[in-house]
């Protein structure tokens, strides 16, 4: 099961778990942008794939996800919990309603997803659980208040989860990318341009300069993580907080 997979880091990793010989569940708002990245992932791969346009922020989106899942693959083995970010903002641009839209789209998305599927999990003699967060968990990221709070709750949950799951075969681990070259990026270098004058293609140069690799990463990048995550040779691996970053962050923990 793979959130927000219609486009960005989740189209990614769905592609790259398929590409594996997965069975894969995609799950996004857009309903058809969502069915034409299932049938372009499932083309190339050959692997089966199921298209659920859900939206993962609502109290009932998780368990009708895993529900659509479990109906047709039969149980889950891996939950790719991603969902698109929140808006930017300065801590007094944003009001209640911003901070509840980002708690349902960020922390309680991963908190619904992970009950959802942690039954099947455990039926079957384990599974692994992924959680999307970002770099901003370690190094605050001005503007972006919502990310940089509700993100490092969420390492928090993989953190508390990875012990209590354990003794079920069921790891839990959370990857914290840095700037990819995504559609969520480009928002985000829009928002930053309008509020301070800046030209956004300066912005962007900006970003690349502060990545020592002089890049921007690709989500491909991002997804053979995952499916190292996924795979027997990360049998010993839970409760990991894991920058993909291009060396973006310098603090020593």
């Amino acid at each position: 099961m793979v959130g927000g997979a219609s486009r960005g880091l989740g189209f990614a990793c769905a592609e790259a778990l398929a590409g594996e010989g997965m069975c894969v569940a995609l799950a996004a708002r857009s309903g058809e942008p969502l069915r034409v990245a299932a049938e372009r992932i499932a083309a190339a791969t050959g692997s089966e794939t199921l298209a659920v346009p859900i939206d993962l922020s609502r109290p009932d989106g998780a368990e009708g996800f895993a529900a659509a899942a479990v109906e047709r693959f039969g149980g889950v083995d891996l939950l790719v919990s991603n969902t698109g970010g929140p808006p930017p903002g300065t801590f007094e641009m944003l009001g209640d309603d911003a901070w509840q839209e980002a708690f349902d789209g960020l922390l309680m998305s991963a908190v619904r997803l992970s009950r959802a599927v942690i039954p099947t999990m455990r039926s079957r003699g384990g599974g692994r659980i992924v959680h999307n967060t970002s770099y901003t968990v370690k190094e605050p990221e001005p503007g972006l208040v919502l990310s940089n709070a509700l993100r490092a709750a969420v390492v928090a949950l993989a953190k508390t989860q990875a012990r209590e799951l354990a003794a079920d075969g069921i790891l839990v681990n959370a990857i914290c990318p840095g700037p990819f070259a995504t559609e969520r990026l480009d928002t985000l270098i829009q928002s930053t341009a309008t509020r301070t004058g800046t030209r956004p293609d300066d912005l962007l140069r900006q970003w690349e300069q502060r990545v020592p690799l002089g890049r921007l990463l690709q989500p491909a990048e991002f997804a053979q993580l995952v499916v190292f995550l996924a795979s027997p040779r990360s049998s010993g691996i839970t409760g990991a907080v894991l920058p993909v970053d291009g060396g973006l962050l310098r603090g020593l923990l």
